[in-house]
């Protein structure tokens, strides 16, 4: 049988015939192969470092494009990838210009009232919220790969730094420094984002799980709501706080100021712009139904409160915005202070959320950017929008020119349309906030989650309820803890599986899922689900052996053939350091007391050059490591009936 010998080979492997009986072995058909263990091409210390690194910061092989190019169309590789406009402007025409146009139109009816109630939610002047919608959609337009991302406030930014911020200054008692910070806060929000990106270390992103997200999300929708009812009964003397409870309290304890007009006029547009909302949902070739009423209910709402301005008291109104373009602002950021600890972290958790929407390092670059350039221009942070994009997307937009297009259209309304909007009622943009965030509300995502993982579904409810009832930055820190739980969790406590043959082939399936797999007399056939590290060796030591003890007791209860071999399939692991290869000679060692034998099936290449490296595979020796279960189990069985 020498000929057959399984070890580790650092040459060429060659393939060799074992003539095996079903007899022998009562499941395998005869001719089979067994195959040697090959390692991995030998690198060098400096290749495999350079080729983990590059697997870790560059995935996507972004300038891929640059290979076998000569340095004139390098250089025009590289332009075209950090400024896209340079690689679809060239093939730019009229038709492509008539849809950006119809497009970029449509953003501007919905950016410009949601640009303005935005900035409301922060606590910021309205005409920030204008300012912001003007300046970063044309960097975005230069620096921005998407066609469809509409660029700008957003709901959910606005309502964390708002309330981040007005923790630790008054919006109403110190205009100016708050203002100031607000700044700020965008300074480091851009900072942090464009860093990111720059290094390539986007997938910190990825700890914010989709299921935290849903949470998140829905809790910070609710409490904007529930903020938007001072605006909407007309209370004039209402709570800062954002958690639920004191803003319901407040809600009660001040219905002496509820103003029946107020209450007429915004329930009334409401219900307007929610059935717009629900009308372009049903019927998507309808969009512009849901673009168009918000600005429609600002120019309704303002006729109607100018027309009987002296019939109609108690109605708040925005007053005078200035005209003009977005003044610098350089001059006001906040970089030395006791309050700069609160813009530097406003601005990191403001800079995350602005994230969630993008994808890839390249976007977070953009957005970066773009939010650093804001910053000198009197804008406070910006992003993608959900609804922004799903309308510029269902207008047709084919490039970033509907972003230009959009900024135009703000530009001559700060020129030109700033005194039109005097009259124009606070509980008109109280409704407007309250259904561009309803939508963030995903019942049906939480429902599929506690369908389909029970964990996730925890994650959610606990970052849920972190934001209605703590706060919207702690109800962000629960919510990447229990992310963070999550992958503790499974890189601690893998998954590890008893195998059984499917009867005539080579196949090893999980003995619990598949009732025509049958356990393999004398064999323990064991998977591991995960990489092999320091965090889980014990673990999987402890949980191995209690495998086997479970096993004997099996055996021993239905007379079966007694316990010879323990296989590990190691396809699923893969990569293991020091502390598990240990725990792999532990093991090997614990099982031979019991006079069992310990074998290993398919490691992939990582982990069959550690275990070479480490000196291990010598204590397994030439029958130890095999390319695969069935090979190990004919191989091994051979053995057996091959001794006296």
């Amino acid at each position: 049988m020498g000929v057959n010998s399984n070890r580790v080979e650092h040459v060429s492997c060659l393939e060799t015939t074992v003539t095996i009986s079903s007899a022998e072995v009562g499941v395998m058909p005869p001719p089979m192969q067994i195959h040697k263990v090959c390692l991995p091409p030998k690198l060098t210390t400096l290749q495999k470092l350079k080729h983990r690194l590059t697997e870790i910061f560059f995935p996507d092989d972004p300038l891929y494009r640059c290979k076998n190019q000569t340095w004139f169309n390098k250089l025009i590789i590289c332009l075209q990838f950090f400024f896209p406009i340079f690689q679809w402007g060239s093939e730019y025409n009229v038709s492509l210009l008539k849809s950006d146009v119809i497009a970029g139109l449509t953003i501007a009816s919905l950016a410009i009232p949601q640009g303005i109630s935005y900035a409301k939610l922060a606590n910021l002047p309205p005409i920030v919220g204008l300012y912001s919608s003007f300046v970063p959609p044309l960097i975005y337009s230069i620096l921005g790969s998407s066609r469809h991302l509409a660029v700008g406030p957003v709901s959910i930014a606005s309502l964390v730094m708002g309330s981040m911020l007005s923790e630790a200054v008054s919006p109403t008692e110190d205009q100016i420094l708050y203002l100031r910070l607000a700044f700020t806060a965008t300074f480091f929000a851009g900072l942090f984002q464009a860093s990111l990106g720059l290094l390539r270390l986007g997938f910190i992103i990825d700890f914010l799980s989709k299921a935290t997200l849903v949470g998140f999300m829905a809790g910070a929708a609710v409490i904007v709501s529930l903020q938007q009812l001072k605006g909407l009964l007309g209370i004039a003397h209402f709570t800062s706080k954002m958690q639920i409870i004191p803003v319901v309290s407040s809600v009660i304890s001040t219905k002496d100021e509820w103003s029946w007009q107020t209450i007429v006029m915004g329930f009334g547009f409401l219900f307007f712009l929610l059935t717009a909302r629900h009308i372009s949902n049903r019927n998507p070739k309808l969009f512009w139904v849901s673009a168009a009423a918000p600005l429609t209910s600002v120019i309704l709402s303002t006729l109607i409160v100018f027309l009987l301005k002296s019939k109609i008291h108690g109605i708040p109104i925005i007053g005078h915005l200035p005209k003009g373009l977005n003044p610098p602002s350089l001059n006001m950021l906040y970089l030395s202070g006791p309050h700069l600890a609160v813009a530097i972290k406003t601005g990191i958790v403001t800079g995350i959320l602005s994230l969630t929407v993008m994808d890839g390092n390249k976007e977070m670059m953009a957005i970066g950017v773009m939010n650093i350039a804001g910053t000198c221009s009197s804008c406070y942070v910006t992003t993608g929008s959900f609804s922004r994009s799903a309308v510029s997307y269902n207008a047709g937009a084919q490039t970033a020119v509907s972003n230009i297009v959009m900024a135009s259209a703000v530009l001559v309304t700060l020129l030109f349309l700033m005194p039109l909007f005097y009259y124009t009622p606070n509980v008109i943009l109280a409704a407007i906030i309250i259904t561009a965030v309803i939508g963030l509300i995903d019942y049906q995502a939480a429902l599929k989650l506690w369908k389909v993982d029970k964990l996730d579904f925890m994650a959610c409810f606990c970052s849920f309820f972190g934001v209605l009832f703590i706060s919207v930055p702690l109800g962000l820190a629960i919510a990447v803890a229990v992310s963070v739980f999550k992958i503790l969790l499974h890189v601690t406590r893998p998954n590890t599986l008893i195998l059984g043959n499917i009867r005539g082939t080579q196949i090893y399936q999980n003995l619990s899922r598949y009732r025509e797999a049958s356990r393999i007399p004398s064999f323990l056939i064991l998977a591991v689900e995960s990489p092999i590290y320091f965090a889980n060796s014990t673990y999987l030591q402890e949980r191995i052996l209690r495998w086997v003890r479970e096993e004997e007791e099996w055996v021993k209860e239905n007379n079966g053939s007694a316990l010879k071999c323990v296989i590990l399939d190691m396809t699923a692991v893969t990569a293991i350091d020091t502390s598990g290869i240990d725990t792999l000679c532990e093991i090997k060692k614990m099982l031979e007391k019991r006079s069992l034998k310990l074998v290993l099936a398919n490691p992939v290449g990582s982990v069959t050059e550690k275990l070479d490296q480490s000196e291990i595979t010598e204590s397994f020796g030439p029958y130890g490591i095999y390319l695969s279960v069935g090979e190990a189990v004919a191989h091994t069985s051979s053995l057996w009936k091959a001794q006296p």
